[in-house]
């Protein structure tokens, strides 16, 4: 029998299941670590950090949808940091915004002038233009009133810099969902902190977002984390439940089972008499899981062995998971709320 290729409707028939799919999940992993880590609350006035690439729209994109589906109220201004760098297409952003009627700013500082004048040619400037970029960034948010800013790290840049500071810095340590700033004054939110980078890069793709490349620091070659990035991507398409279980990790702590002497006591441990299913089991062989399930899959997905764990995704009921969830007030009195599905 000769074999009928499928229609042109019924392709475009599959390829508006698999987008709406990736919406989906898309929205449903950044509800979750939203109300995972009480990111957005009553009355806040959200930062979006908008570089232009990829996340910071998705981000904006992810946000602003949450925001029409959530029974609180937050306000959304994107700010833009124009660094001058040669080329740059001015315009983009802000034509985009006004389109979308985004209230937002932009801030024009020379810090590519400064970073290329004191970094010589060849060594890599991402440390000096962070600091910079950082520093400026808070004095807006603190201009702006915004009690939230919002930064577009996705979930590999998250084990990337896990990884990187394993290698290179000797520490257990990435960069969290939430945390307040260095300077004490700002509450950083990474609402992408559950999405993987492949998502994301189809979800531009679909959405088309008008990309405006960096000239300055992502296009310098052989940096750590871009060598860190394509080990974690040679382990995704290798076994990507080996890449969910090292996040995973990250909240799941055994600090009694490292050898930090600040996290746990261990000059003044003593046998208590009562058996500890955490106590050492150094004689038992090590058993671990099938590492080669499929890819196909998301961060609630992946985390479902460990539903009594505090904190964690999966304690959220699975209605609160499929929809996406935003939060009222302190997280221990809080009114968790459902975000109607897309």
């Amino acid at each position: 029998m000769t074999s009928v290729a499928p229609s042109s409707h019924q392709a475009a028939q599959k390829q508006r299941q698999h987008d709406n799919k990736l919406t989906k999940r898309i929205m449903r992993e950044a509800g979750t670590a939203i109300v995972d880590y009480n990111m957005i609350e009553d009355g806040d006035k959200v930062m979006v950090c908008l570089s232009g690439g990829k996340d910071s729209y998705s981000m904006l994109d992810i946000l602003l949808a949450l925001q029409k589906r959530a029974p609180i109220h937050f306000d959304i201004i994107a700010v833009n940091l124009d660094q001058k760098q040669p080329g740059f297409p001015a315009h983009v952003l802000p034509d985009y915004l006004t389109q979308l009627g985004v209230p937002f700013h932009i801030e024009n500082q020379d810090t590519y002038s400064i970073v290329k004048r004191l970094i010589p040619e060849g060594k890599t400037t991402c440390s000096l233009c962070s600091r910079l970029r950082r520093g400026i960034l808070y004095r807006v948010a603190a201009e702006l009133g915004a009690t939230k800013i919002a930064l577009g790290h996705h979930r590999d840049d998250i084990l990337a810099t896990f990884f990187l500071n394993l290698f290179y810095a000797a520490k257990l340590k990435s960069m969290p969902p939430k945390l307040v700033s260095d300077d004490g004054r700002h509450t950083v939110i990474r609402p992408l902190a559950y999405i993987a980078e492949k998502d994301l890069i189809a979800y531009s793709e679909l959405k088309q977002f008008p990309i405006i490349p960096c000239n300055l620091c992502g296009s310098q070659e052989n940096l750590k984390r871009q060598e860190v990035g394509r080990m974690i991507a040679a382990w995704e398409k290798e076994s990507p439940k080996k890449v969910w279980n090292t996040f995973k990790a990250l909240s799941a702590i055994a600090p009694s089972h490292l050898m930090d002497r600040n996290l746990f006591d261990f000059a003044g441990l003593r046998p208590t008499g009562v058996a500890d299913d955490n106590g050492d089991k150094a004689f038992d062989a090590d058993t671990f899981a099938d590492t080669t399930d499929p890819a196909d899959t998301d961060f609630t997905q992946a985390n479902g062995d460990h539903h009594d764990r505090p904190g964690h995704p999966s304690t959220q009921s699975a209605d609160a998971q499929a929809a996406g969830t935003l939060t009222t007030g302190n997280p221990s009195r809080a009114r968790t709320i459902r975000i109607q599905s897309l």
